[in-house]
């Protein structure tokens, strides 16, 4: 192989890895690194992020939620500020987590089948590259 070709390659790994994929309100990022930001969609500043060490980790962290969750609840999990109510939101707004927001004043979601999220895999690789 061509040194072209391998760097060539190597741009094209990076893209596959590094992904983006925008919600209403939220963002998630499979960052090259292996690990998952999520963030407020639009926002750049680091107070409006939440970096995982992978997708699994915010899959943990959502099994350990209640049935049924808010703010306060995630922030039990060491989340902070503004933070919370941005994983409140993901959590509802990505299609690896069955559940669905019951309220929005106070922000309070409700999962809609615990198993969802185990059969829906296909949900979890799916990927929308962002310019």
């Amino acid at each position: 192989m061509s040194r072209a070709d391998a760097v060539a390659l190597k741009e094209q790994l990076g893209d596959a890895v590094v992904a983006d994929r925008e919600f209403f309100r939220t963002a998630g990022r499979h960052r090259e690194d292996g690990s998952y930001e999520v963030r407020r969609r639009g926002a750049d500043s680091a107070g409006n992020a939440k970096v995982f060490r992978d997708f699994d980790a915010v899959e943990r962290l959502y099994e350990r939620l209640p049935e049924t969750f808010d703010a306060d609840d995630v922030s039990r999990t060491g989340i902070t500020g503004s933070r919370r109510h941005m994983l409140v939101r993901h959590f509802a707004e990505h299609p690896a987590f069955d559940c669905e927001i019951t309220s929005r004043s106070p922000l309070r979601v409700r999962k809609t089948d615990a198993d969802a999220h185990e059969t829906r895999e296909g949900d979890r690789e799916e990927v929308v590259a962002s310019d």
